[in-house]
């Protein structure tokens, strides 16, 4: 069987089985096929790789100076191979099975002041050609920040999930996990807004090109059927500009990551930010702990007798 073949049957098992993301899956095939480049190029494959090959491989990887992060994703994609390889019998060993990884190095996330958000928001508001271009660009952003949505999360939202004027929206996060999160009061009102204008047009459209609607909130005439994420950062990037923010400090996901931190600033609890964000594990959320670090050092410095005397 073909390295091709391995990689295509494997992808499907995590679709299938592991309910993987369609990004987390293109990841691992992009991953999986540099594998195969560099084994197809000394004459070997994976059936025949064994684990000095792999550590081979990892050792040219750091000599091409990847990072530490991508080394170790490489890794984890061929560990979980070699691992449903032996399930399926196609490899009677696990090559992979004793290495360990260089790690990941846990840095801080990229986030943003409230006065930074609140830039973003404004330059929202007039951020389009038409009065409907500047109502979605608004319920993108309101929404994102009140959510902590990824984006891959808010692009693909259904239409139906904001029907009714909700206060809670259902959101389907990775691993097909479901979880709610809270509208505010300004996102409730953008989303109502977009949401009038999105069906007007859709309607319109319809008629016109004899067409079912589009069951997506942020519908596109693109392959996806709705916004796509590359477009959406191209809106952030000018958003930054109108309101005066470097835009290659930020992204979409920066604002994932100044919710829970003004969230963690403002008194939440670490399992509640857990739980909004959607991770599936609380040592994920607890990179954002640098902000209670630096929360708890602000209240022994202000109220501590020492540090008064001092």
């Amino acid at each position: 069987m073909s390295d091709a073949r391995w990689i295509d049957a494997f992808l499907e098992a995590q679709a299938a089985e592991a309910g993987a993301a369609e990004n987390t899956r293109a990841g691992y095939g992009r991953d999986l096929a540099a594998f195969a480049r560099w084994l197809a190029a000394r004459g070997g494959s994976f059936a025949t790789a064994g684990r000095g090959e792999i550590e081979g491989y990892l050792a040219d990887c750091e000599a091409e100076g990847l990072a530490q992060s991508t080394r170790a994703r490489r890794l984890s994609a061929i560990r979980q191979l070699y691992r449903f390889a032996f399930s399926e019998g196609w490899r009677g060993d696990d090559p992979a099975a004793a290495l360990r990884g260089p790690g990941k190095r846990r840095s801080l996330p990229a986030t943003l002041g409230h006065a930074q958000v609140d830039a973003l928001l404004a330059a929202a508001e007039a951020h389009g050609r038409t009065e409907d271009d500047r109502a979605r660009t608004r319920c993108l952003m309101q929404l994102l920040y009140a959510t902590g949505m990824r984006v891959s999360e808010l692009v693909s939202l259904p239409a139906e999930a904001a029907r009714g004027d909700p206060r809670m929206l259902l959101v389907r996060g990775k691993g097909g996990r479901e979880r709610m999160v809270p509208l505010s009061p300004g996102a409730r009102a953008a989303l109502a807004d977009w949401l009038a204008r999105r069906d007007a047009a859709e309607a319109e459209a319809a008629r016109a090109a004899r067409r079912a609607p589009s069951r997506f909130l942020f519908p596109s005439r693109g392959k996806a059927g709705h916004l796509t994420r590359h477009r959406f950062w191209g809106i952030v990037k000018e958003l930054c500009l109108a309101a005066g923010i470097d835009p290659g400090k930020v992204s979409p996901h920066t604002l994932r990551h100044a919710f829970a931190t003004h969230l963690l600033e403002g008194g939440a609890d670490l399992r509640a930010i857990q739980t909004l964000l959607g991770h599936a594990d609380l040592s994920t959320t607890e990179i954002y702990t640098h902000v209670l670090d630096a929360r708890l050092r602000a209240l022994v410095l202000t109220h501590h007798p020492l540090s008064r005397e001092a």
